[in-house]
Parts: structure tokens; sequence; C-alpha cells
């Protein structure tokens, strides 16, 4: 037997990289699978860290390390040179496949690790999530809040290419703008209509009594004098009428 045939072929020995995500834990990964990542990769080339536990790079703070164990699976995929497109979009059509939560937090992981490819593809499958349905289907789907009035959900829409449908609902949203104004003008009438009189007994008395503008003494004399006459003498209907019309 030769002694070329009798040489050990030794394992290739891998390297690795340490990383610590923002809640303090800290996992070993292969190099070559780190390094797929440019932030990472910026960071082993520029400052050396990475080298050992106590040297870990920290992650940015999107990244948890269930997000990082996502993003380390794509890497893994696709940092493997051969690879042919109907693979690669076999896997990327599986990987995606998560609810839309998990799917948000990995765009903005990846889009802070500068992982292009990544974030191209989880936006992808959002804008197919979120296509064809209303804003508040998209609130709904997404749990955004509901912060806009109703006035900034009827904001006109930009129709560059002048599409008829975007002219009409146009001219409905400023109907509508309208219908609004002139029930919030409604409401304000019935505000001013529902106006209680706040003053005490003490203080309608004093206006009573002329005090502070209010009602003068020769008025009040006239009142004592029609309602003595009223009392000593008995008077029809029609004497009752004149005598308050006069008044």
């Amino acid at each position: 037997m030769s002694e070329g045939s009798m040489a050990v072929v030794k394992p290739e020995m891998k390297s690795y990289i340490w990383l610590q995500t923002a809640d303090g834990s800290i996992q070993q990964v292969e190099e070559e699978v780190a390094m797929f990542c440019p932030m990472i990769c910026q960071e082993i080339l520029q400052t050396g860290m990475g080298s050992s536990k106590n040297y870990a790079i920290s992650l940015p703070q999107r990244v948890n390390p269930a997000i990082l164990g996502l993003i380390l699976d794509y890497c893994r995929f696709h940092q493997v040179p051969g690879r042919s497109n109907k693979e690669c979009k076999i896997f990327d059509e599986k990987f995606i496949r998560m609810d839309t939560k998990r799917l948000c937090e990995l765009t903005s992981a990846a889009d802070s690790l500068g992982l292009k490819p990544l974030v191209d593809l989880t936006s992808r499958a959002l804008a197919r999530i979120i296509e064809g349905k209303t804003p508040e289907e998209i609130r709904e789907t997404f749990h955004l809040p509901d912060d806009l009035t109703e006035e900034e959900k009827l904001e006109p829409l930009r129709n560059i290419t002048d599409d008829p449908r975007i002219r009409l609902l146009n001219r409905l949203y400023a109907r509508k703008r309208k219908e609004l104004k002139e029930q919030e003008k409604m409401k304000n009438v019935e505000v001013e209509d529902e106006h209680v009189d706040e003053r005490s007994v003490d203080d309608l008395l004093s206006f009573i009594n002329g005090a502070d503008g209010g009602m003068p003494a020769k008025y009040l004399a006239f009142i004592q004098r029609r309602s003595n006459a009223l009392a000593s003498y008995q008077l029809d209907s029609n004497q009752l009428v004149q005598s308050v019309q006069i008044f």
C-alpha cells in the first residue's frame, strides 16, 4: 500500500462566531453562516468581535433569540453555493409560512441586519397579505390602532393617471366630508340649546332683584302692582290675556 493511500484526510475545522441578542442570550454560530449577514460580517472584519464568548457581537434590539434562529436557518440554506433557482424558490415558499406577527418581526430584524434578500422575501409576503384589503381590514390584520379621524380617512386620493374610478371615489369622499361637517355643526347647536343655567338660587334672586345688571326695580314694581290687581279683581280670560300682553 502506497504512502498516498495511507494518508489520513483530516476533517476541515470549522470556525465559529459568538452572537449576543438583546436579552443577553449568547450562542455560537458557524462563521460562514454568520458572515452571510452584512451587519455581522462588517462587525467581524472591522472590529474583530465575535471571536469568543467574552467578545460576542451584540445584535440589534429587534433580533430576539427566536427570530435569530429563523434568520440563521435562512442563511444556512442560501449561503451554500450551487443552489438552483427552483430549490431556492421551494425553500423560500415554505420558509415564509408563518403568522403575520412573526412575519413582521422577521422583516424588521432582517432589515436591521442588512439582509436585503430576506427583507425582499418577507416584504413580498406581507404585500400579498394586504392586497385588496380595506384600511380597516389591514388594521385588523396587523392589530394596528385606529388613530385616524373620520375626515382623515376621507382625504382625497392621488389620481396621477386620471382614473375615473378614483375621481368618483373622491367625489363620494367630498360628499361624506361635507355631511360630517354638517353633523358637527348640528352637534354644536344642540350643545348650545342644552345649556343649563348653573347659577345658584341666591344668584338668581340677586339677578331678579336688579343686581349685576339684572331685572330693573321699576319692572319689579310693575309686576308687583299687576299681581295685586289680579288678586283684587275677578278677571275673565280675555282680560287676563290683555294684562299679560300689556306687560
